[in-house]
């Protein structure tokens, strides 16, 4: 099974999303040197209902290994975008840290409040700069009852400093440069309401200095890219790995090397992406992690494929770990690799209120060891559907069949959930 998703990986592909919703280096294009100086201000609020299968978590019942989190897949409960799971709680068994963020429902079903997003981007009159900042409003049920929690998910300024060059310089805090995935980390952008089983590895945002050049091919209707920057936390989500400060006090390098094929009625995109650095999730210099993956995506028409792979190894570290999500300690040797595939065919409807009915289906798996455990695979299918009505309001539905293949015990942890998104 696991050979044939790989080789599904490098034969097929495509962005299950509308077509180009977002250019190559991140959701906004370069300015025009000669606009006018503009403030924009944009987001959308993310409405969701979701409900889980048992307590909400993939914990199996009567398992007291621990860490906990070392014998289960605890992003697999996914109910949003950000990858939010339904639970996270242990039951009292200690955990290591290798959590996502908990919207607290456990196995009841809920409506959620999952992002308000408020984007504000400032282009210059007289320079070729664009400043953009990206704030979140996670309102969240924890211990303490309701609480809102504000990210400051991007903010960064962007130089182009040839008219004659595609090059871009940026510094700031922005999304990964590593495969394909974080393009699609926005509800407002996302064909489907959850992240892969592999998004906890590439889609994080991150603090430090990037660039992006691509230079055309008009003889070939094709171009070449090369997105690369070295920043505090990598390419991680921020619950394993914080990017705002560098722990280790050295930065961690990250790239993708891409080729593009623009033909009047066939896209294809290939990419090859790597990571290299010290771990920041704790502050010993040796002690390091590394990164290699793979995307294509294909786009005939309405059809769009994506697939895309990683591998993933960390070293072991001294009793340091942090994370800011407990009482963690141990920073512990891991390995991991995983891919997914992606089907989607968008259908237009009208111009009137229904607008494209876009069905899709995904699979994935994910092979993990941690230090001290067994190895285990997982899997999943996740089936749903996007409507889009009018150009503001986006409804997504999907289902998200877990299944534990080899290593783990069974538990039941599927998830239904739907977002409802409004763009402004």
């Amino acid at each position: 099974m696991r050979t044939a998703l790989f080789t599904l990986l490098a034969t097929s592909a495509a962005v299950a999303q509308e077509r180009a919703p977002a250019p190559a280096t991140d959701a906004y294009a370069p300015p025009a040197a000669a606009a006018p100086a503009q403030l924009q201000i944009n987001g959308y609020a993310d409405i969701g209902f979701a409900v889980a299968q048992g307590d909400g978590t993939s914990f199996a019942p009567g398992d007291t290994r621990i860490p906990a989190d070392y014998g289960a897949d605890t992003f697999a409960t996914a109910v949003n975008s950000r990858g939010d799971v339904a639970s996270t709680d242990s039951r009292g068994r200690f955990v290591n840290g290798f959590l996502p963020r908990s919207m607290g429902i456990g196995g009841q079903p809920s409506f959620l409040l999952n992002t308000f997003d408020v984007d504000l981007k400032y282009v210059p009159a007289n320079a070729p700069l664009l400043l953009f900042g990206r704030l979140q409003f996670l309102p969240r049920y924890g211990g303490a009852g309701n609480e809102t929690r504000v990210l400051v998910e991007q903010a960064f300024a962007r130089i182009i400093p040839f008219s004659s060059q595609e090059l871009a310089l940026s510094l700031g805090k922005f999304d990964s440069v590593f495969g394909i995935e974080y393009l699609e980390n926005e509800a407002n952008l996302r064909t489907n309401v959850t992240p892969s089983l592999i998004a906890r590895y590439t889609t994080g945002q991150s603090l430090g200095i990037k660039a992006f050049y691509r230079v055309q091919i008009p003889a070939l209707w094709a171009a070449l890219s090369l997105n690369a920057a070295a920043t505090n936390g990598g390419t991680l989500v921020e619950t394993l790995s914080p990017p705002d400060l560098s722990l280790s006090g050295r930065p961690i390098g990250s790239a993708r090397l891409g080729f593009e094929l623009n033909l009047p009625a066939l896209e294809l995109k290939l990419g090859v992406s790597g990571m290299y650095g010290p771990r920041n999730d704790q502050h010993g210099v040796q002690v390091r992690q590394r990164a290699a993956g793979a995307d294509v995506r294909l786009v005939i028409g309405g059809l769009s494929l994506s697939a895309e792979g990683v591998i993933i190894s960390q070293d072991q570290g001294g009793a340091d770990k942090s994370n800011g999500l407990g009482p963690e300690t141990v920073v512990s040797a891991f390995d991991a690799r995983g891919a997914y595939a992606t089907l989607a065919y968008g259908m237009p409807l009208s111009d009137g209120a229904f607008r494209k009915l876009t069905p899709y289906a995904r699979y994935e798996q994910r092979h993990a060891q941690f230090e001290g455990f067994s190895a285990y695979t997982v899997q999943r299918v996740t089936l749903g559907g996007r409507l889009d009505l009018w150009d503001e309001l986006i409804a997504k539905a999907e289902v998200l069949l877990n299944g534990e293949l080899s290593g783990l015990p069974k538990v039941a942890n599927n998830v239904f959930t739907s977002s409802f998104v409004y763009s402004f």
